[in-house]
This record gives structure tokens, sequence and C-alpha cells, in this order.
């Protein structure tokens, strides 16, 4: 168990090192791009690095099917917002900076599971869930720069989309596939970003073909990652995990922007991650417990059962001892 657990992080560690160089690669685009035209860069690219090794694995066309489609088009719209503002925001943001309001999703997931999934979330979680946000707005408080200020609040629009597009995830995952999942929501996506961003479209420079190719492959692998490693563990195990994603921001910023986060950034972003940590935690104890508890039945019973059974052999031995 240990050695699968040690698994299911490394891959989460892969995984999030993967989707930053990704983000690496969006913020760079974005400087020569809209965002949404980046937004569907990064799904058109991706899209032959996902679907190739499903051919290749013989699983067949029709797992692709969908059941649900209403939902996988509110996914898809859904991500078309979280896609466009994380873009903008890392346009005009750090990565470190854009990453510290970002990970406010977990959070918000923890929020929104309880109105819309009917799943209790208990005193302590609510709680930190307040504290996060004091966070998160600890990082929005208006800056000397507009600019900046407006990228932050994209960060946050783009957390709330991100957030009930892991919901919709949840609610999917009952009658669908993951890989029908993540392909029909990647290409509704391309679709709809590719509508919105076709007025504005601006002419891709061949130069930049190098990073659309390494761009695609990043985000296949980083997707394949943070699949396998949920599939290798328990959420509570791995998705603390994705917090580590500031450390390469901020490595990131410093290589090649060289600039590093603001104490603000820095104190509200600590906040929401303490906020975050905590929320898991919490998970991981209750999961904890719940298992103790069925354990505990399961041995009650048992031990009923055999009380049971002892005392039935009992009368019948007493019966044979006394018939003639």
């Amino acid at each position: 168990m240990q050695h699968g657990r040690a698994r299911a992080i490394a891959l989460m560690l892969g995984a999030v090192a993967s989707f930053s160089g990704m983000d690496t690669l969006l913020k760079i685009l974005s400087a020569h791009y809209p965002p949404l035209e980046v937004a569907v860069l990064r799904g058109a690219c991706s899209l032959p690095f996902m679907l190739v090794p499903l051919a290749l694995s013989g699983a067949g066309w029709r797992s692709l099917r969908p059941r649900r489609l209403p939902m996988h088009v509110m996914r898809a719209a859904l991500m078309v917002v979280a896609l466009g503002g994380f873009i903008y925001a890392v346009r005009v943001l750090s990565l470190a900076n854009a990453y510290a309001v970002f990970l406010s999703a977990p959070l918000l997931v923890t929020a929104l599971s309880a109105p819309l999934l009917k799943e209790p979330a208990g005193a302590g979680n609510w709680m930190a869930i307040l504290v996060g946000l004091v966070g998160v707005l600890t990082m929005l408080r208006p800056d000397v720069s507009g600019l900046a200020s407006f990228g932050s609040l994209a960060a946050l629009v783009s957390a709330l989309a991100y957030a009930l597009s892991v919901i919709a995830v949840r609610a999917l995952a009952r009658t669908e596939s993951t890989p029908n999942v993540v392909l029909w929501t990647i290409g509704l996506m391309t679709l709809f970003a590719g509508v919105l961003a076709a007025p504005g479209w601006v002419p891709i420079n061949g130069a930049h073909w190098p990073w659309l190719v390494a761009l695609g492959l990043l985000a296949a692998v980083a997707q394949y990652l943070l699949t396998e490693a949920f599939r290798s563990a328990p959420p509570p195990v791995v998705a603390p995990f994705e917090y580590t994603a500031l450390l390469w921001g901020i490595a990131i910023d410093w290589l090649l922007w060289h600039v590093l986060p603001s104490f603000r950034v820095c104190l509200g972003g600590s906040v929401v991650i303490a906020s975050g940590l905590y929320v898991f935690w919490h998970e991981r104890q209750q999961a904890r417990n719940t298992t103790l508890r069925q354990s505990w039945k399961w041995t009650a019973d048992k031990g009923r059962m055999l009380r049971r059974s002892s005392t039935v052999e009992d009368v019948a031995r007493k019966q044979e001892e006394e018939s003639p």
C-alpha cells in the first residue's frame, strides 16, 4: 500500500511539473495571440496526442459515445471560461501570482459540493473555506496597477469555473468513462473557443509550431499522469501535492522573467494553501474514521454471529446428550 501511495505521489508531482511547463508555454504564446485563440491552440494541439493512444489501445470508438451530451456541453463551456480566464491571468501576471489565486479552486470545489452534490462540508471545512477566501481577498486587494488587479480577478473567475467543471466531472463519472469525459470536454471546448476567437484570429507564426507541438505533448502527458495518480491512491493522499505548482511558478518566474511574487501574494497564497491542506486532511480523517467504523461494525457483527453459532451448537449438543 505504501509503495502504491508513493507511486501516486510521484505521478502527481510529474503531472504538476508538466502542467507548469504547459502554463509557461501558454504565457509565452499569450504575448503573441489573444487568450481565446491560445485556448483553441491548447485544445487542438493536445487532441492528437490523446487520440493516438486511444486508437492503439484497441478500446474502440464506441466507448466515446456520450450518454449525457448536455452535461458535456456545459462542462466544455465552463472550460472555455476557465482556460480563457487563466490564460489572460498569466498574460498580465507572473505565473506565481496567477497560481496563488487559482489554487483557491479546491476550496471552491468543497464549498460548491455542498449545495450542488449534497455533500456535507462540516463546520471545520467551512471555517477553512472562509479563511482561504480571506487569503484570496488579500491577494485581490487593488494594486497600483489596475491591470494586475484585473489579472487576479481573471484568475479567480477561472478558479470558480474550474471548480464547477470538477463538480460536473463527478456527475459525469457515474455514467461516462475517463477518455470519454476528457476527449469530449477538450473537443467541445476547442470548438466553442474557436467560434469566439474567429473574429480576432491572428495567423500562426511558423516559428511557433515547435512550441505548439510541445504544448500539446505536455498537456497530454500531464492529463495522463494526473489520471493515473488519482487512480492509484485516494484524492486526499495525492491532491495536496497540486500546491507544488506555486513552487514551480516562483522558480520559472525567476529563471525566465527575473521576477518574484510580492509579500502580499506570498501571504495570501500561504493562507489559501494552508486552508486547502486542512480540507484535504479533514477529508482524509473522515474517510479513515468511516473505515474504522465499518471495520468495527463488521467485527461486532462477526462476534455476534460466532456467539450465536456457539449457542446453537451448545443447545444441539445438550439435546443430543439428553436424548435416549
